[in-house]
């Protein structure tokens, strides 16, 4: 298990790993979001978005994260478990958050167009049976930049 000095420290740690995923979807010309699912302060599972080159709707990073942390832990309930992601999560993927009870979601960028943890709407104030504790802006400006950057070369090449 890996010892950090301040809660700050684990949180800039970790959203360094999501952005490294991150760099990777954009690698692939993926729009770059990472996540890294924590527990123990150990990294259980990564993933970026993969939504072009699967062709579905649904490979989200975070959607991706859990997935592959429920198959590693043996099970759907992540209550002990971290989720570090470069975007403000959508409703999709704050759903997934919610069912899958993780305990705590760290944050980069926000997103005007369909944040659901602050920017357009918080769905975990709403009366469901989980509210997980959210942290927003962690290296907000090195996430937003990749996302800035990344639309920018895109447009570029139309």
């Amino acid at each position: 298990m890996t010892v950090f000095e301040s809660i700050e420290q684990k949180d800039i740690y970790f959203m360094k790993k999501a952005l490294e995923q991150a760099r990777l979807a954009a690698a692939q010309g993926e729009v770059p979001v990472g996540a890294v699912v924590v527990k123990d302060n150990e990294i259980v599972s990564e993933a970026y978005n993969t939504r072009e080159t699967s062709k579905n709707a649904l490979s989200h990073a975070e959607l991706d994260a859990i997935d592959k942390a429920c198959k590693k832990l043996g099970g759907w309930r992540l209550w002990q478990c971290e989720l570090y992601v470069t975007l403000e999560p959508c409703p999709m993927c704050a759903g997934a958050i919610i069912n899958s009870r993780i305990k705590r979601v760290v944050y980069g960028a926000y997103d005007s167009k369909a944040g659901s943890c602050k920017s357009v709407i918080n769905l975990f104030d709403l009366p469901y049976n989980h509210k997980p504790e959210v942290i927003d802006g962690v290296l907000k400006e090195e996430c937003a930049e990749l996302l800035s950057d990344f639309f920018k070369q895109l447009r570029k090449k139309k």
